[in-house]
């Protein structure tokens, strides 16, 4: 067969164009994109760049030291650099490991200074207390399924062209974040955790402060000196509605999602619990997490700094003694129910209907990723990823077996046992399955439909097995959300009859976004089940 070589040549010059423009693709990806290892230079002009930084961190600074970084081929002038972490730096810069968690603000100096992706900040995690190297970024994968999460992936890290090692590059809660997810990033925006935990109690000394652990959101008075040790402004302002929220929290439960979106932190505690995610707000330090309150008034939970999920950490609340592996396969999904030194769980779980969401969104989870064995084939491939790096990294913490053991079994990371990820997960899943009021079914609630006729909006759904059935509805992703009860068959109430098809006529002007919540006796169905997410839409 002859081969028109115009045509020869037109093919190979649209291979080479094909090649060209998916490397320029691949090249300009997210900064988080999980599928490749990104490097990350730093350049110093101070030799002695490490003391630099150690001494802002012991004391205190939040001053950086400037540097070039280089990424992806361009260079990008007077970076500011610090040290970030507690545990993750304090212990590690102990064990004389350089290999210490950094925290690069890319726009320090140029404001206009960008990432690809637009992001202007890199968190790098050195994988503190995991030698499996894959709590963070399989923790934050599971997490984004159901409410708004950092992306997380990994970077090695140079120095000076040495190299430092392999890290977690974990998506900063920033302005851009909140834009991202909320659309909007100037409302009041609350760190919590602990900033000085030994000057707490000699800050609020002779003060009329109720006694709090930590940021764990109780009502400590009205004022705000009780709170700066264990709270960080990241706005302008704040106290006064932060302790609006831990007042509604006290003592008006029943409108407590007039200030708070429920249903997103009743998703966050869920991960907390079925993750065994211990250094969080369900932990004993009540700590790794923001709040942000929108334009409309309304907080939301934030996650923050999971690479101590999958049981990394083993304290459950203050003056506990450290929990067994048996203890964390088995930890109640229930744990802090009556404490109300954990007002979001105490508090919440204390109504029936959102004790009974929450248990779903457990059910949810533990479904969607574990009973399954989805978590075992994303963490497998998440290893064979990294492989390579983690056997080159010299500064690594822990040894290379134990990177390939701890998936499985427990392995050492310094003197402390880490439970394996399997070990750990499996029996968990059975357990909480084994549960009665998660292996009872709920009601089936079939895809609900909307349907316009001039200004109103009719909603409809066949729903069986449900004793009442409920609309939770706002107009738009921000503020309050609103919850009526759907009528069954055109008749307003509770559930009564048998079986049959539940609609609520609603003004279009009043609703964007919602979800069905169907009540049964013990448990709830939701529809979308992962409501936190992506909830319904009127189109």
């Amino acid at each position: 067969m002859r081969i028109n070589p115009l045509r020869a040549i037109y093919k190979s010059a649209s291979i080479l164009f094909l090649f060209l423009f998916t490397t320029t693709l691949c090249e300009g990806q997210d900064f988080y994109d999980i599928n490749s290892v990104k490097d990350i230079k730093l350049e110093f002009v101070e030799s002695n760049w490490s003391d630099l930084l150690d001494s802002l961190k012991f004391n205190g600074e939040k001053k950086r030291v400037v540097a070039k970084l280089k990424f992806n081929g361009v260079t990008y002038d007077s970076v500011g650099v610090r040290y970030k972490g507690n545990s993750s730096y304090y212990s590690v810069r102990k064990s004389g490991s350089q290999k210490l968690p950094f925290n690069i603000k890319v726009n320090y100096i140029k404001k206009d200074q960008k990432l690809p992706g637009g992001y202007t900040s890199i968190k790098l995690s050195n994988v503190f207390r995991d030698p499996s190297f894959i709590r963070e970024a399989m923790a934050y994968e599971v997490a984004r399924d159901y409410m708004s999460a950092s992306s997380c992936n990994y970077a090695r890290l140079y120095v000076n062209d040495t190299s430092i090692g392999l890290y977690n590059s974990v998506e900063s809660v920033d302005k851009k974040f909140l834009t991202k997810h909320f659309g909007e990033k100037d409302g009041i925006f609350i760190k919590c955790d602990p900033v000085d935990l030994a000057a707490a109690k000699e800050i609020t000394k002779g003060k009329n402060c109720d006694t709090g652990e930590y940021a764990s959101l109780v009502n400590q008075g009205k004022d705000s000196v009780c709170y700066e040790s264990n709270y960080e402004l990241k706005s302008d302002h704040g106290w006064k509605e932060l302790m609006t929220l831990t007042s509604y929290l006290k003592s008006d439960k029943e409108n407590i999602h007039k200030v708070l979106d429920v249903d997103e932190t009743l998703w966050m505690l869920a991960f907390n619990n079925v993750m065994v995610n211990l250094d969080s707000y369900t932990g004993k330090l009540s700590h790794n997490y923001y709040i942000y309150q929108d334009s409309l008034g309304i907080f939301h939970p934030i996650l923050w700094d999971l690479n101590m999920a999958f049981g990394g950490f083993r304290y459950e609340g203050a003056g506990s003694r450290p929990l067994s592996n048996e203890d964390m396969q088995n930890m109640s999904m229930f744990l802090h129910y009556k404490n109300e030194d954990r007002p979001l769980i105490s508090s919440l779980l204390s109504d029936d209907l959102y004790r009974k969401m929450y248990t779903h969104h457990i059910k949810t989870i533990i479904s969607d990723h574990f009973s399954s064995g989805k978590y075992k084939t994303r963490a497998e491939a998440l290893q064979r990823q990294i492989d390579f790096y983690v056997k080159n990294d010299e500064n690594k913490l822990y040894d290379y077996e134990s990177f390939k053991a701890n998936l499985r079994s427990s392995s050492l990371a310094a003197k402390a046992n880490m439970i394996g990820i399997y070990e750990l997960m499996d029996a968990r899943a059975s357990k909480l399955n084994s549960h009665p009021l998660l292996s009872k079914s709920g009601p089936s609630i079939n895809k609900p439909s909307n349907q316009t006729e001039g200004e109103d909006v009719i909603i409809t759904s066949r729903i069986t097995g449900a004793e009442r059935v409920f609309l939770f509805y706002k107009n738009g992703k921000l503020g309050i959300t609103n919850k009526v009860k759907m009528n069954d068959n055109g008749e307003a109430g509770d559930r009564t009859a048998s079986d049959g098809e539940y609609s609520l006529k609603m003004k279009k002007s009043e609703i964007s976004h919602y979800y069905i919540v169907a009540e049964a006796e013990k448990v709830v169905s939701i529809s979308p089940k992962n409501s936190g997410k992506k909830p319904h839409e009127v189109r």
